[in-house]
Order: C-alpha cells, then structure tokens, then sequence
C-alpha cells in the first residue's frame, strides 16, 4: 500500500512552497493550506505505517482509506500545479514596450483570478480531508492490523524431497568448494548465496547441509525475519545446536545477547542462515556471534546482492539451465518417466521461456497446468496470461504471489512506487535506464534531499537498489559492467500488474486501436499496448501519464489532439511512429508536460526531416525532451525558453552518402540553467560553444562539431573548462578538428569526469593526463595518429578501468621506439583495447611483471609484417603470462603471411594454456 504515499511525497514540500511570501495568498486560502500541510503530514505518517503491514493483513477499511488520500492527495497536487501555472505565467515576459505592458496587465488580472479560484479549491478540499480524518477516527483506521500467523512459504525448499530436486548439482558443487577454499580472494568458511525471489537459494542451501552436515558437531538450519529478535535469533541457533543442552540453560534463565554470544563462540557449527533482508542483523548479532570460530561453516541467503557482498563468499545464484527447466517443468505435470507430447512442445517452450528458469515459477506454472486439459489452445491461454496478471487472479498461483510479495513488502515505501510503476512498459521489454528515471522524475515519484546530489543521481541509486535486491534485471551493460537498461521478469510483471490494477496506479489496455476506453474510477496512468490507432478515450481529464507501445512498424497516421488532457505530465510515444510530428501544435496547450518522448515514421536514408511544433516553447515545466527517434535535424528556437528542462536528447543519424550529423542547437543556449544531460546534438558556430559554459550543471555531454574554424575550436575548449561537474564527455569532430590544445584553457582538473570518448582525432589530447583527469575511469578515444609516448602517458591514469585505443593511420617517425609499458602502468585496467586500422602495431610489445595488475580481457590487432617472426618484436614478448588476472584474450591478426599467422596463433594459444587462469583465446 506504500505507493499510495507516492502523490503526498511530492505534495508536501509543494504546499510548502506555497506558504512562501511571493504567492500572496489570501488570508483564507493560507489558513486553509496551513491546515492541509498539518494533515496531510499526519495521513502521510498514517500511510507509511500502514505499509509496513504485510499486504495479505490488511483489512477492507484500511484499504479503502488509503485509496481516498491517495485521490485526496492527487487532487490537491493538480490544484496547486495549476494556480503554480497561473500565477508565474504560461510564457516569459515580452521585452517590446507595447506588449510587454499589455501582458503585464493581463498577468495581473490572471493572477487574481487564480488566487480566487484557489481559495475555493481549497476550502473543497480541506472539507474532504476533514472527511477523511472523522473516518479514520470514526473506524478507527491505523497502521496495525490484527494478528495472522501465516505459514512461511520458504518452508516448503527445506523439505523438499530428493526426487523433486533438478539442476542443483553445479551448483552445490561449487557452495561446498567455496566453504572449504574460499573463491577468487574471498575468505573461505563462508558463502553468501544471493538471487532472485524464488530462484532455489534455499533450496540449494538445504541440499548442501544435508551433504556436509555429518562432519559438524552441531548443525543449525534458522531463518531471518524481516524485522529480527536479536534475543531470538541466538535462541534458535543454539537450540539447534543441542535442543537438550541448551533447553534449560536458555529458556530458564535470562541470558542477555552477549551470553548468548559467548555461547555460540564455543562450538564448531554448520549452520544456514536463511534470508538476510538487511546488513544490520549480520553486523549486529550474527557476525559477532558467529564470526571467531575458524572451523566453523556459514551458509547465508539472501534476494540483496550488496547484503551478500557485504557478508562475504558471494556466489550469484543462476537460473536453470534449459534442460533442467524442461525436466522439472515436464516432471511435475506428466511424472518425471514421461515426455512432453509433441503437439504441445512448442507452447511449452514459449511458457519455459517466460519462466526464465526460475524453480518457483516453473512448479507454479506447472502446477495450474496439471489440472488442466493438455490443449494447445489451453496452454495457449495459460502462456498469454503470463505477466498480464495472472498471479493476482488464479488462486492456483497463491505460493509464487506470496514468495514475490516477500521482496515486495520489504520494500521501502519509494521503492514499492517505482517498481509498480515497471507495470506501464509489455513484458519483455527493455527499459532503458535513464528514460525510466526521467519519468520517474516527471510522477514527482523523486524528491531533493540535502546534500548535493541530483534528482537523477537519486532515481539511479532507486534503480540500482531495485537490481540488487532482484526485483529488475540488468538487460544491458556497460564495458565497466554498469546497467543501461533493464527487463522485468515475467513473473514480477505479473505481481505488479496485479497490485498496480487493485489500485488503479496504472491502467495498462492491450488490443485494437478503435476500443473505447473509460473507467468509472478516475485513470491517472495509462498504457496503450499493440495499438494501431488512437483510442477513444471517455473520462479521463484526470490523466497524468500517456504511453503508448505499438507494434514493430506501425505508423500512426492520424493522432488528435490532446489539448482536452491538459494535467498531463508524460506524454512518451517512442513506442509508436508518427507520421506527422509538425501537426502536433495541440502540445502547446499541456502546460503541466514534464516528460515527452517522441518517435518519427520518416526514413532516415531520404531528405524527409521533421520538425517540433514551435509550441513546444510554451512547455515551462518540462524537465526531458527525447527526439532520439525522430528526424530532427534543427531544433526550434523556442526550446531556450525551457528553463526547467534537465534533459534532452536530439536525434542522431548515421548514412553512407552524408555521414553523421545530430540535431543542432539554436542560439539562445545559455538559458536552460537546469540542463544536467545533453546528448546527441551538433555545436555549429562559436556562439553555441561559448554558451555551453553556461550550463554549469551538466553532467554529461554529448555533442559533434563538425566543421570548427578556429573561433568554435577556442570557444569549445574555454567551455570544457568550466564544466566542472562534468561526469561523461563525449566529443565527436572530424579529422581536420585537433583536440591538443583544450588543456591551455581549463583552469584546474575535471576531477568528476569518470568517462571520456573522442572520435576522429588528430592526436591524444595532451590534457589527458593524471593531474587533470584524476577519476577517468572510462577511456574510448580515436586518434589518426599515435606519438610516442602515448601509451605510456595512458598508463599512469591511476583510475582508468577501460580503455580502448584506435589509431587509424601509420605512425610518425619514431614512434616505434617505444615498445614496454611501464611495470607500474595501468595499476587499475580491467579491460583494454589497442586497435590499429592501417600501417604497423603501436601496441606495448611487452607487459612486465607489474603491469595491469587487474586487467582481465585484452584485445589486439597484430600485423604479422610487423609483429612475428621478422618484425621488431617477438610475439614472445607479449609475456601474458605477467597478467596475473587475466581471463579473456581476443586477437585480430592482419597479413598476407599464413604460416607466420599459424605461428603466431600457435605461440598465443600455448601461452593461454600454460597460464594459471587458463584464459580464453578467440582470434576474429
């Protein structure tokens, strides 16, 4: 129920804001939101104790209740948006005499009228919320809830019998190495197995204490509860350990926890720990209880993999394998002596691949089918079902719903919003990182907190947080391993389609565009899925958010306006292609848009360019502009007039016949202050690059200049080096754009700057150096030509994790001299790339014991001209034995030479087989 506080956290701190002098409220429209801020404060308490109460406890009034602040509360934010609005003016003040005084008057009767409309607006509200608060006196409405003792669904893995159990042997295999050896440096004696809700932690933990168990003295199988007895906890565990010992010496006498404690330090246990939610029971009592004793053996579970890194061991538990998932699947519906019948293998395996080898939802899916008619067209209704709610409306399904609402109750109220919120985006779907934290920026689901963090800084830890405990998954990564995207596994889509459909947080309809649409209950959130048209949409003037996800390759020819939906905060149709997104001038009228998302149908091979609606300036609260999925080729002069805008992202286009250009910016730059990304835009005349320095907020930039006289080049560098919290840069030219002399105009070193791409090059900038990149940890630069010293100037950044290195052109006179990298170079490297794409190897021909201590993936381009039997170096001299972390090798090898080039794979392949890790080797 927690999602219901989501309208009240960003109301709050509104009508604070509306207390402020400079709104000059009347004295009864004060005291009324005075009154609001008190009560709402107080339901906003009521509220998040009411979420702490597991789902499946709370009663109909409580319920009910929470639905009615929630409206309350969206009201009331709509009221306050629009008087907002209102008041400061759809449009900045007009700098010609004549107009400038006529719409000073016009303001001013404007603002009068707000004000008077919203005294009225409140004194409707303030009697609902009076309402509200009688009711909850009157039915006594509270966070607690009577008392239920539920079985504990986690039960089940620890009696699961032997014959039920498939695809565990690898990895119990491997938690039983681990607990005798450690693993890759962690300390053996314990192993923290972390992984999705569901995915067999406890299970594979069972299956390894009843394996070794008969070497210990004293066993002990405990489970943590989400909010543990100290007290308890030791209790369980110890009377595990010998029930008849401790029985007595533990339940008569009052032990405090330091006794219980020296207890445990006593004896040589095995003991599993089920289920840590959190850091703190581990640092608090079981780790001092447990931790001292050397020969004992420690199993922990957990759904967060931070808590298991923290404990120590991690093993990232992994789905089952294909095999193993068709065998329990098959097993548990036709006997485990049985094969699937054909004319239902193909359904099974769409249903297996929804499971995505999750043992749970594998039994729970397998056990509705059981007692089904085995028809496709009975299999067919189960698999569609599958992330379209089923677990809220099949009781069949009622032990994988509870296991999920395990992760799910243990959620931090703004957690529970933005994960509920997953539910707008088809199954499936790849969600892309930063276009889901904008929108969750654009809901108001993020608030500022104290420190110098940005909003989206917060919405990435949400989304990080969000991964770590296993409720989204990482659909794509970064070289360093960072998430760009993520996917929600079927049977969590299923969950929050269900919570979000109880409570109507998100209306999701999927099917023919010619529907009509209407709800009884006011819809804030909706999502169109396999549309081909535009709906018709009754009852909805209360709608926040629109997206819209058409099939590949529908156009949407014909779109209405909008004008009539005039509270909405995001409008995202990436997901469908307009035809014409010129037409759209209704834009203009949504003066509470926040978020807009934009997708053409126009070929990007053609002329055909598109062209935002210069209404798109009227738009003063929108915070993210996305036209990456259109033809934009110059944005409109009035997006300076965005001032709150935190985002935005043009289009990038890449053909054989007019190469690569992005959208270009307008003069008029400097005015959007707020501007922390900007991406995929060109930098056409020294007026926009001087105007860059303004925006001092940037974190990351994105931009092509591509065509600088020396007037931009100038005007660029002195705006690098104002940017100083500048965390990703990416400079893309061309070859006649040289990069050198940035370094004479920054003032001091770009010490947040932590990843750095330049295309077309003339030279390694000599800026890139450690006193002036101190955190670059991510280095993608092509250069047309390498100087000597280059590699080892790369060498010495002391945080650089990733670099790729492309030189496109043969070397100047000298530049083979160089050939060993330093013995301290690369301290940090765990991924390098040196590519060459013509003349001789510029690589380090020799890697000194020392040298990229941590590196574990190297790839090279050897010419065998320069580098085999006849070249200046040996391949000998690579020395990859001196990479001590080594794991992955790939190799280009260029040449006309044949048996030089099955020498040279010969020489590398021996030197991968003698090393200790064994690495892999792959030429291309």
């Amino acid at each position: 129920m927690d999602f219901a506080t989501g309208p009240l956290s960003s109301l709050l701190p509104k009508l604070a804001k509306l207390l402020q002098d400079e709104y000059k409220l009347h004295k009864g429209a004060r005291k009324g939101i005075e009154f609001l801020h008190k009560e709402l404060e107080t339901m906003h308490a009521v509220l998040r104790k009411v979420g702490e109460v597991p789902r499946e406890q709370l009663d109909e009034l409580q319920r009910i209740w929470a639905r009615d602040v929630r409206e309350l509360s969206y009201d009331m934010e709509d009221i306050v948006d629009t008087f907002m609005l209102d008041v400061e003016g759809p449009d900045p003040p007009s700098k010609r005499g004549a107009r400038k005084v006529f719409n000073k008057m016009i303001r001013k009767v404007n603002k009068a009228m707000a004000r008077r409309e919203v005294a009225q607006d409140i004194n409707d509200i303030k009697e609902r919320a009076k309402e509200l608060a009688e009711r909850r006196d009157r039915y006594k409405v509270d966070g607690s809830a009577p008392t239920k003792t539920c079985v504990d669904p986690r039960l089940k893995a620890q009696y699961t019998k032997a014959t039920e159990i498939v695809g565990i042997e690898e990895a119990k295999e491997q938690v039983i190495k681990m607990l005798a050896e450690g693993h890759c440096g962690q300390e053996k004696g314990i192993v923290s197995i972390a992984g999705f809700g569901g995915l067999g932690k406890t299970t594979i933990a069972n299956a390894v204490y009843g394996e070794i168990k008969k070497d210990f003295g004293c066993t002990a199988f405990v489970s943590v509860s989400r909010n543990p007895d100290p007290k308890k906890l030791l209790k369980d565990m110890l009377y595990s350990f010998d029930k008849e010992k401790f029985k007595d010496e533990i339940h008569s006498t009052m032990l405090d926890v330091k006794q219980l404690i020296d207890l445990g330090h006593k004896h040589r246990y095995l003991i599993v720990i089920d289920d840590i939610w959190a850091k703190e029971p581990w640092d608090e009592v079981i780790k001092p209880a447990l931790i001292e004793n050397n020969m004992s053996r420690i199993i922990t579970t957990t759904r967060n993999a931070d808590v298991a890194r923290h404990i120590g061991g991690y093993y990232r538990l992994k789905p089952l394998s294909v095999e193993s998932s068709e065998m329990l699947f098959y097993g548990r519906i036709f006997g485990w002596e049985v094969k699937c019948p054909s004319h239902i293998s193909q359904v099974s395996k769409r249903i297996l691949k929804k499971c995505g080898g999750v043992p749970l939802a594998i039994t729970t899916i397998s056990s509705l089918l059981a007692n089904k008619p085995h028809t496709i067209k009975e299999w067919d209704k189960v698999c569609e079902s599958i992330g379209s709610g089923l677990l809220g409306s099949d009781p069949g399904a009622g032990s994988m719903k509870k296991i999920l609402l395990l992760s799910y109750d243990i959620l931090p109220s703004h957690l529970k919003t933005c994960l509920l919120y997953l539910s707008i985006f088809p199954e499936d779907y790849d969600i892309r990182k930063d276009r889901l934290i904008w929108r969750w920026v654009a809901e108001g689901f993020i608030q500022e907190k104290k420190g110098d963090q940005s909003l989206y800084g917060i919405g990435e830890s949400y989304f990080n947080e969000l991964i770590n405990r296993s409720m989204i998954q990482a659909a794509d990564t970064d070289e360093e391993g960072t998430p760009r995207a993520c996917r929600v596994h079927d049977m969590v889509l299923d969950l929050i389609v269900s919570l979000s459909g109880e409570e109507c947080f998100i209306t999701t309809v999927s099917g023919d565009g010619n529907h009509s649409l209407g709800s009884k209950q006011a819809i804030r959130r909706l999502s169109l899925q396999n549309y081909t048209s535009w709906p018709i949409m009754k009852n909805m003037k209360k709608l926040r958010s629109i997206s819209i996800f058409g099939p590949d390759g529908t156009v949407i020819c014909s779109m209405p306006s909008l004008s009539c939906y005039d509270l909405l905060r995001v409008l995202d149709l990436r997901g469908c292609k307009l035809k014409d997104i010129a037409s759209m001038r209704f834009i203009g009228s949504l003066s509470h848009l926040r978020y807009l998302g934009l997708s053409s149908s126009k070929d990007w091979s053609r002329d055909a360019r598109d062209q935002l609606p210069v209404e798109i300036g009227k738009l003063r609260f929108l915070q993210a502009l996305d036209v990456s999925q259109t033809n934009v080729k110059e944005l409109p002069s009035s997006i300076v007039r965005l001032s709150q805008l935190m985002w935005l992202r043009g289009c990038q286009w890449a053909t054989i016949l007019r190469g690569r250009w992005w959208s270009v910016l307008p003069v008029g730059l400097k005015n959007l202050t707020s501007l922390e990304v900007l991406e995929q835009v060109e930098v056409t005349s020294g007026c926009i690059a001087e105007e860059l320095g303004h925006l001092t907020q940037l974190r990351v930039l994105n931009v092509r200049v591509p065509s600088p006289d020396d007037i931009v080049n100038k005007a660029m560098q002195e705006s690098l080096g104002k940017l100083k919290k500048i965390e990703d840069l990416y400079l893309d030219g061309n070859y006649d754009y040289t990069f050198d002399d940035f370094y004479g105009s920054m003032q001091g070193p770009l010490g947040n700057l932590g990843r750095l791409g330049i295309e077309d090059a003339t030279y390694l900038p000599t800026w890139i150096k450690p006193s002036l990149l101190p955190g670059l940890s991510n280095l993608h630069i092509d250069v047309l030509r390498e100087r000597k010293d280059d590699i080892h100037v790369l060498g010495t950044l002391p945080c650089l994790r990733c670099l790729q290195f492309v030189i496109r052109s043969a070397p100047e006179q000298g530049a083979l001299d160089r050939c060993v990298v330093g013995d301290d170079a690369f301290p940090c490297a765990v991924s390098c790339e040196f590519a060459f794409a013509d003349g001789p190897n510029l690589l380090p021909c020799m890697f000194p014991p020392g040298a990229m201590p941590r590196l574990q993936h190297l790839k090279l381009y050897i010419r065998i001209e320069e580098f085999g039997r006849d070249g200046g170096c040996s391949i000998d001299d690579l020395a990859l034995g001196h990479l001590p972390s080594l794991r992955s090798v790939v190799l280009r090898i260029g040449g006309d030479d044949d048996e030089d080039s099955d020498e040279v794979r010969e020489k590398l392949e021996h030197e991968a087989a003698v090393h200790p890790n064994h690495p892999t080797i792959r030429f291309w």
